[in-house]
């Protein structure tokens, strides 16, 4: 590990705790397991000098340790290569599939290409550490990675929540506290204050002058149990006036720095300048180093005096004796001092193998704007782009903007830099760089621009409420500037209207596409982006009937668009596209085959793409499809697939599926503490479509249990705003349950509605849930022969579910009329298929039915399948499929090893020994 920041013996004391977890971390990868350990406690508190034991009882293990730094955070990937260079991995880059050495290779900056896939550089690193365990286990220690750059911890993270059949250790240690919620969930060790008489000894071991009885018990009292200002703080005389400390207020981190401080200070002037150099040099290069060195004219022998202090070691790598020392020595730096240092470093740095560092620094050294160091960076942010740095490109263009002397291109820059920005998820900084924009000489077409983003962002953060009329605003503007663009913004602005649905706060839908259709015309021939904003115009304005064909062209041009692959221009309006067509408007339509066919294309085109926040929003609506189809465990399935890249990446998993699938599962506890959080949390960011949709759950979860009066009640809430896609759901569970309340007039007036869309739409699956409903509101002669015809129009499409039920409500019906014989025929099917879906509120009430025919039913007892978890069963259906070891590992974002354990605790499972078996065993549940 380096110079330890602490001495090692001091810095243990009173951690037996501590050093028995670590133990059992080493001991676990040992043994041929995965351990990760995540370590949080304030600087000084020891981490570090915890790390470097690890490191010393890793025996047996190839180690491998790195430490973020706080002036390198924007450079992307530089921890992660960082440690692929440390371990040693880097050799095996050639034998890893060449989609995944294509992605690494663009991340580390060795080859030109394409942003990368960010899923496919997680699972390079992934196969890259575990085939480095192969030979014998690997230690892996992460230093301040509170201070990495945003990239590498995105996949470290990404890695450490796919550890598990490898023998790897994984340990992380950051300061507390910090924002890092994607490490949330992983297993954590909080390093509290030593004990008071631990305190005491260690303070008594530091001492170089006498202390007063009552300072020392100051100090012991202040530095609340931690070591380093217990070991440090003694040694700043300047703190210790003869024995007698002149406590601050400053913090106790500041303090530490203020003596490592008074250690620097008394150093050479030209050690001074040694030390401050290499605190500007993040990569701990010593050859860089004396390069930069030379160039200022500092000796050779400037170092010496630094390593006899104890602040710093030059060996193969330059070391710090601990990040705060780094920190003391350039923030305390005057302005121009710390600008030499960097304006050495710059010239010291290859243009042609490190061009973006030397920009880096060039833009550190900048004592005034200067437009050529403004290009540099420019060019850097592009590079950064291409390897998926998102967050750096951004933090490039800003300085970059920073930096212009002209006025009018500084505003081009800075809203280049809030596009970036909004695009990797920096709120706080596209919010700065828009305001340093409108502080400069717009012209219209940039104070539209400019409106427009502050519309997006505003979309970002809250998804519905004030977004639609902004982006309705922006389009406005920018109409007679560029029609293109214009449109693109009127898109958004639908997109907006739909998700903030009955909260919307000015432009609800239909203002939007009363906008949209005054607007500018589309171009010739009219792009996809196009024909979805008419289409979508057509069916708010015009109405249900008039909108279907034009909808539908929209579903066929963007499964066509799937289909032929999208260039990257394009793939951003397919997301756009998804979030808009695919779940709302395929379900608006009824078409059950459109929506499986836009949901399964999506999910593939953003595992090809990389897309970080649509994979898990393609996810859930691939397991709403399946929700529908009866296929519950695979949709669950999706969802802790969905829910798992949300948490790797720092997301909030979108919990609408879930929330829908614990409804038709009928677990009333679960699904109503999903449901009310649901719509506390939506209700906040005004996404009033998924406070509709947690109503029709409502409507779903009462029906199958039989409590019609709230299922009435909620589906009533349901349809009071004509949600995209929702709307025909919710009027479907009114009829059922207002029929079933004795409110037959409730059920006709929905029916009405209902009718008009179904008989529009054509589809088998909306012939049959309008039939249906048809059935439930008419008298017993005609009800006989509807429900038999709902049940022919749903046995052509996906939609088992509502199969099932049309079964139960005819089996329902039929026993009524005391004509039992037949309705058990369809109770029993109906309770079969409900059952092996796990529609357990449905499949409960179909049961009861069939007892008050007279036949015996018990409750359907599990299988031995049921015993596979979620990513057992996924892995067993693909395996099943045919898919190899590699394939799967590669689709679900796990090493091939772990496929391979899941697999084996599948097989023991579900007694089978070969994958052949698969097929034929009973795996009606996966």
């Amino acid at each position: 590990m380096g110079v330890p920041s602490i001495d090692a013996q001091a810095g243990l004391l009173g951690r037996d705790r501590e050093l028995a977890v670590l133990e059992g971390v080493l001991a676990t990868a040992k043994a041929g397991n995965s351990a990760v350990l995540v370590l949080r406690g304030e600087a000084g508190i020891g981490k570090t000098a915890l790390l470097d034991y690890a490191a010393s009882r890793a025996v047996g293990c190839r180690t491998a340790a790195i430490a973020g730094i706080e002036s390198e955070m924007k450079l992307p990937f530089a921890g992660l290569q960082q440690l692929c260079t440390f371990t040693c991995t880097l050799g095996r880059l050639q034998e890893l599939p060449e989609p995944q050495r294509e992605a690494l290779s663009v991340a580390f900056g060795l080859l030109d290409g394409k942003a990368p896939n960010r899923y496919l550089v997680g699972l390079a690193a992934l196969d890259l550490l575990a085939s480095a365990a192969e030979a014998q286990p690997l230690a892996c220690f992460i230093d301040d990675a509170q201070w990495l750059d945003e990239e590498s911890m995105e996949v470290l993270v990404f890695v450490a929540r796919r550890l598990m059949a490898e023998p790897i250790a994984l340990i992380f240690a950051l300061r507390e506290p910090d924002d890092h919620c994607e490490l949330a969930g992983l297993p954590e060790l909080i390093l509290d204050g030593l004990s008071e008489s631990d305190a005491r000894t260690l303070l008594a071991s530091a001492l170089r002058v006498p202390l007063d009885p009552l300072v020392r018990d100051r100090i012991v009292a202040e530095a609340h149990g931690n070591p380093m200002a217990l070991l440090e703080l003694p040694h700043a005389p300047a703190e210790l006036a003869g024995g007698f400390w002149l406590p601050g207020r400053r913090p106790l981190a500041s303090r530490i720095e203020n003596a490592f401080y008074q250690e620097f200070r008394s150093l050479p002037q030209d050690s001074r300048r040694l030390l401050l150099t290499a605190a500007a040099e993040p990569t701990g290069d010593p050859c860089l180093l004396w390069r930069a060195a030379g160039l200022q004219e500092i000796p050779e022998t400037a170092a010496a005096p630094a390593e006899a202090a104890g602040l710093v070691e030059c060996g193969t790598r330059v070391r710090f004796h601990h990040p705060l020392v780094r920190s003391a020595i350039y923030q305390r730096a005057s302005a121009p001092d710390r600008r030499a240092a960097h304006r050495a470093l710059a010239e010291a740095t290859d243009p042609h193998l490190d061009p973006d560092r030397r920009a880096w620094h060039l833009a550190h050294a900048a004592a005034r704007r200067d437009e050529s160091v403004a290009v540099d960076l420019e060019c850097s942010a592009g590079r950064a782009q291409g390897r998926g740095g998102a967050a750096a490109a951004a933090s490039f263009l800003r300085r970059a903007a920073e930096l212009t002397p002209d006025p009018a291109r500084r505003v081009t820059r800075a809203l280049a830099a809030a596009q970036t920005a909004i695009d990797a998820g920096g709120a706080d900084q596209a919010c700065n760089l828009l305001a340093a924009a409108d502080a400069g000489p717009l012209d219209d077409l940039q104070r539209a621009r400019l409106e427009r983003l502050r519309a997006r962002l505003v979309f970002s953060q809250m998804r519905g409420s004030d977004a639609p009329r902004l982006l309705v605003d922006a389009a406005h503007r920018l109409a007679p500037l560029d029609t293109t663009l214009a449109r693109d913004t009127l898109l958004e602005a639908l997109g907006a209207a739909i998700f903030a649905g009955s909260l919307s706060e000015g432009a609800g839908l239909r203002e939007v596409a009363e906008a949209a259709r005054a607007g500018p015309l589309p171009p010739t021939p009219p792009r996809m982006v196009d024909i979805l904003l008419d289409s979508m115009v057509s069916r708010i304005i015009d109405g249900y009937a008039a909108g279907v064909a034009p909808l539908r062209h929209a579903l066929h041009v963007v499964q066509q668009e799937q289909a032929s692959g999208a260039t990257d221009a394009d793939r951003r309006w397919l997301w756009l596209a998804f979030r808009v067509i695919p779940e709302p408007l395929a379900c608006e339509l009824w078409d059950d085959d459109a929506w499986h066919e836009l949901a399964t294309g999506a999910v593939r085109t953003a595992r090809e793409a990389g897309a970080l926040a649509v994979l898990p929003m393609a996810l859930t609506y691939q397991a709403f499809s399946h929700v529908h189809a009866g296929e519950f465990d695979t949709a669950a399935a999706l969802i802790d697939q969905a829910t798992e890249i949300s948490e790797a990446v720092g997301g909030v998993p979108m919990m609408y599926t879930s929330l829908v699938l614990a409804a038709w599962r009928g677990q009333e506890p679960q699904a109503r503490d999903l449901i009310e959080t649901t719509i506390e949390e939506v209700r906040a960011r005004g996404e009033g479509r998924v406070l509709s949709l947690a109503e029709y759950a409502t409507a779903v979860l009462y029906n199958g249990l039989g409590r019609y009066d709230a299922a009435l009640a909620a589906a009533t809430r349901a349809s009071q705003y004509e949600d995209v896609g929702i709307f025909g759901w919710a009027l479907a569970e009114l009829i059922e349950a207002a029929v079933r309340n004795g409110q037959p007039e409730a059920a006709m007036a929905a029916l009405d509605n209902l009718t008009e869309r179904t008989r529009a739409s054509g589809t088998e699956w909306a012939l049959g849930v309008g039939t249906c409903s048809r059935a439930l509101v008419s008298d017993d002669q005609a009800a006989e022969a509807l429900y038999q015809e709902a049940i022919e129009h749903l046995k052509g499409c996906r939609i088992a579910i509502h199969l099932a039920r049309a079964r139960l409500l005819y089996g329902e019906w039929l026993r009524r009329q005391n004509r039992r014989q037949e309705s058990r025929a369809q109770l029993r099917s109906a309770y079969e298929a409900l059952s092996r879906f796990g529609a357990d509120g449905f499949a409960e009430r179909a049961r009861k039915e069939l007892l008050a025919t007279g036949e015996t039913v018990r409750k359907r007892t599990i299988g031995a399948d049921t015993d596979l978890t979620g990513q057992e069963a996924q892995i067993a259906r693909l395996a099943r499929d045919g898919h190899t070891n590699q394939e799967i590992a590669a689709q679900l974002f796990i090493s091939p090893r772990t496929v391979e354990w899941h697999l084996g605790n599948a097989f023991a499972k579900l007694g089978v020994t070969s994958r052949r078996q698969l097929r034929s065993a009973r795996l009606l549940r996966i």
